[in-house]
C-alpha cells in the first residue's frame, strides 16, 4: 500500500511538472514574440551561409529555428561599421539578402511594412520581417536614403553604431574617445533626422547613442522610442547600458527597452574573463584575424571550439530576469520587451543558446510571479503598442 501511495505521488508529481511545462511553452507559443535585435544577416555574409538552410551549430538562427522558438515578428539588423566604403549601398545588399530568402519561402517569412500587414502574417503563421537599420552613418547625411531604407522595410533606425556620425555622437566616443570628437549629441541635421523618422512613423532607437545624444532625443521626438537591444548600466556598469535617469525618461516618454542578451552587458565580470581567454589564445585569435576574420567573429569562432571552457563564466539565465526586474519596479511592466542581439554576440546567459529558447524566459518570468498578461507585454505586447503609436 505505501509503495501504491508513493508511486500515485510521483505520478501526479511528474503530471504537475507536464503540465507547468506545456503552459509556459504554450503561453510563448501563443503570444506575439517580438525580437528586436538579430544580426543573422552580417552573420550569413561573414559565414558564407544562408538564412533559409539548416544552420545549427553554425549560428545562433536560421529560418526553421525561429518557428520553433515561437518567434512571430523579427528585426532584422542591418549593420555595417564606420570604415564600410558606400555604407548606404551595403545596408541595401543586406536588405536584398533577406528579400531573397523571402522570395524563397513565401510560405514562411514575409516582410511587412506596417503594424495591420504584421498581423495579418503572424495569423497566417507566417515569420513577420522587418529591418532595423544599426547606424545612422548608412543614410549618409542624406533624408532622401533614409526615406529609401524605410521604402524597403526598415522600422527603426539607430541614430548611431559604437562609432559617431557627422550629425550624432555614440556611447563609445562620448565615454572612451571624448578627446576626439567634435560635437557632443545631436546636430541641427541630426534633430532634423529625428523629426523625419517621427513623421515618417520610423522607431528611433537609441541603444548604441551617447547620453547627450540620448537627452537630445527625448528634448526632440513627439512619438515613444526604443532602445532595441540595452541594458542596466546600474547592474553591469557598461557604456552602452542605459542608466537610471535615461530609463526613467523613457519609461514618461512611453518607449520601451528591449533586453540584450550579451553576457558583457548583463555581467560586470564577464569582460575580464573574455579578456583573460583572449589572452589565453592570443596566437589562435591573431591567425584568424590575419587571414582575414573580424576579430568579433574569430572570437565568436574561438569561443565555439573551445565551448566547455568558456560555458563555466556564462551568466545565468537569471541576470537577464534580474535586468527586466529591475526596468519593471523603475518604471513598470509596459516599458520593457526582447531585443537578444543572437548571431552579433559571442555569448548569452546560460540556457539561451539560440532563438529556440525565449519558452525558458517565460518559464523564469512564472516562476517569479509574473501573470500571463505581464508576460504576453514582455514578449511583444510593450513593441507592437510603440511600434502602433508611431505609425499613428
Amino acid at each position: 500500500m505505501i509503495h501504491t501511495k508513493i508511486g500515485l505521488l510521483f505520478f501526479v508529481f511528474c503530471i504537475g511538472l507536464s503540465v507547468h511545462a506545456q503552459r509556459y511553452e504554450r503561453i510563448t507559443q501563443n503570444a506575439i514574440l517580438v525580437d528586436t535585435h538579430n544580426d543573422i544577416l552580417s552573420a550569413c555574409i561573414e559565414k558564407k551561409v544562408s538564412l533559409d538552410n539548416d544552420l545549427t551549430n553554425i549560428t545562433m538562427s536560421d529560418l526553421n529555428r525561429f518557428k520553433k522558438g515561437g518567434v512571430d515578428v523579427q528585426f532584422f539588423s542591418v549593420w555595417c561599421d564606420g570604415d564600410q566604403r558606400n555604407p548606404f549601398d551595403f545596408a541595401n545588399r543586406e536588405m536584398d539578402t533577406l528579400y531573397a530568402v523571402a522570395k524563397r519561402n513565401p510560405n514562411k517569412i514575409v516582410i511587412v511594412k506596417n503594424y495591420q500587414q504584421l498581423l495579418q502574417t503572424v495569423k497566417a503563421h507566417q515569420l513577420a520581417a522587418m529591418f532595423g537599420v544599426e547606424g545612422g552613418h548608412m543614410i549618409e547625411n542624406d533624408l532622401k536614403k533614409l526615406d529609401s531604407l524605410y521604402n524597403r522595410g526598415a522600422r527603426y533606425l539607430t541614430l548611431t553604431w559604437n562609432n559617431s556620425n557627422s550629425w550624432a555622437t555614440s556611447a563609445m566616443d562620448e565615454t572612451l574617445n571624448a578627446k576626439t570628437i567634435t560635437h557632443k549629441g545631436l546636430t541641427d541635421f541630426g534633430k532634423q533626422v529625428v523629426r523625419h523618422m517621427n513623421a515618417l512613423g520610423m522607431l528611433i532607437d537609441v541603444s548604441h547613442t551617447g547620453e547627450q545624444t540620448f537627452w537630445d532625443v527625448i528634448h526632440t521626438t513627439t512619438k515613444p522610442i526604443i532602445a532595441s537591444h540595452s541594458d542596466v548600466y546600474n547592474i553591469c556598469p557598461v557604456f552602452r547600458n542605459l542608466k537610471d535617469e535615461q530609463i526613467k525618461a523613457i519609461g514618461k516618454n512611453g518607449g520601451v527597452i528591449q533586453l540584450n542578451f550579451y553576457s558583457g552587458f548583463l555581467d560586470s565580470t564577464f569582460m575580464q574573463k573574455q579578456q583573460q581567454f583572449s589572452v589565453s589564445h592570443k596566437m589562435e585569435l591573431d591567425s584568424l584575424i590575419h587571414k582575414g576574420m573580424q576579430r568579433d567573429y574569430a572570437l565568436t569562432w574561438l569561443f565555439q571550439k573551445y565551448a566547455t571552457e568558456v560555458n563555466g563564466w556564462r551568466p545565468s539565465l537569471s541576470l537577464l530576469l534580474d535586468h527586466l526586474d529591475y526596468i519593471v519596479r523603475l518604471i513598470g511592466v509596459d516599458h520593457v520587451g526582447l531585443g537578444s542581439d543572437f548571431d552579433g554576440i559571442n555569448s548569452a546567459p546560460q540556457q539561451l543558446d539560440d532563438v529556440t529558447s525565449y519558452a525558458l524566459i517565460t518559464k523564469g518570468l512564472m516562476q517569479r510571479g509574473y501573470n500571463k498578461k505581464d508576460i504576453e507585454k514582455i514578449l511583444g505586447g510593450n513593441l507592437l503598442r510603440v511600434l502602433k503609436q508611431n505609425e499613428n
